[in-house]
């Protein structure tokens, strides 16, 4: 057999020699396997220091940041629903800046316009043609603050860009830039000016969950740090654009073994056959939770989901997508929640 040597820990066989091609085939496969795992370690260290860099500005809310990770790495977005005040808007451009891309803020009013959001059709007399000027939505990160404070037909141009990844003006479709995440923000139910998104715009958020109050030790953090001036413009990129769309690519590699899909499914079906849900989770909310899933395992620099990963994520992946059989009209949110954390005791974890 003619693979006797090595150069640069590579064999090196004669293909044409018969009992060489099994070596051959042995030593590709070895540096296939190699280099998926370089790759893999690669995803594992950009999900490290995202992480690790945005608490350097938002303290004391690890949950939250690893949330935030998990959503961009998943390719999905994330509604952060709090009172004014909290870190929303911070946590957004430390991930914007983390990465080093551009970022966005959209704040929504009443007499928001589509065309405010994803931009419009100017004419050049100078060129006698009409130009596109891209809107705000065009950005890495985008920040869609109070999203429940403008009409049902503002929030479905924004809802549309980021469900289809582009936005179409006069027939023409002009692509988002990748990777995309919108960070939205709403106001709890019970303030006064605001629109409730229809539970199908609610599908198109991979997460939803709260900031809260920071724990006084971390408040005095934010207070000491804020002294000099705002800490998050001088966070350091600690990613590229490139590296986020490899990572975001690995996610699709991670091992989710068929008993935990199954266990996946039976949460989901438990949501559809539950008493006090008019609707359960949609087949498009259970693709979310799987893919939620992988992205967790790798933040956690895992290449294998867990129980812990799908029980991690339950709630603010699936409480959202479903209807609740309420008599009354009123906030359900953390009733629903509840309920939610109750079918996950009830559901059997595979051992």
């Amino acid at each position: 057999m003619r693979c006797a040597r090595r150069i640069d820990s590579r064999c090196v066989c004669d293909p044409s020699d018969r009992p060489s091609r099994f070596v051959f085939g042995y030593c590709l496969n070895k540096i296939v396997l190699n280099a998926k795992d370089v790759m893999t370690r690669e995803a594992y260290d950009t999900s490290r220091r995202l992480r690790e860099n945005i608490e350097q500005v938002v303290f004391g809310k690890s949950d939250v940041v690893q949330m935030l990770v998990v959503a961009l790495l998943a390719g999905e977005h994330i509604l952060l629903e709090d009172v004014p005040g909290v870190g929303k808007t911070l946590a957004a451009k430390a991930l914007a800046h983390s990465i080093d891309g551009k970022f966005n803020r959209l704040q929504f009013t009443p007499d928001l316009l589509p065309s405010d959001i994803t931009g419009s059709m100017v004419y050049r007399s100078d060129r006698r043609e009409f130009e596109f000027h891209p809107g705000p939505i065009f950005a890495n990160v985008v920040l869609a603050d109070e999203i429940n404070r403008a009409p049902p037909r503002t929030q479905s141009a924004l809802l549309e860009a980021m469900s289809e990844g582009s936005v179409s003006i006069d027939g023409v479709t002009h692509p988002l830039p990748q990777p995309f995440i919108v960070v939205a923000t709403q106001n709890p139910f019970e303030f006064e000016g605001t629109y409730a998104l229809p539970e199908s715009q609610l599908d198109r958020f991979l997460l939803r969950t709260s900031i809260g109050y920071a724990p006084r030790r971390w408040e005095r953090e934010v207070l000491v740090t804020h002294r000099s001036g705002e800490p998050v413009n001088q966070l350091p990129s600690v990613a590229t654009l490139q590296a986020i769309r490899d990572a975001q690519a690995n996610v699709r590699e991670v091992v989710f073994e068929d008993s935990l899909v199954n266990y996946l499914l039976d949460i989901v079906e438990a949501t559809r056959t539950h008493s006090e849900f008019e609707y359960g989770v949609s087949t498009r909310g259970a693709l979310s939770f799987y893919r939620g899933c992988q992205a967790r395992a790798l933040s956690e620099s895992r290449d294998f989901v867990t129980p812990d990963d799908i029980k991690a994520l339950a709630v603010a992946t699936l409480a959202h997508r479903v209807v609740h059989d309420s008599v009354f009209q009123g906030p359900t949110r953390h009733l629903v929640e509840k309920q939610i954390a109750s079918i996950l005791e009830q559901v059997e974890v595979p051992v």
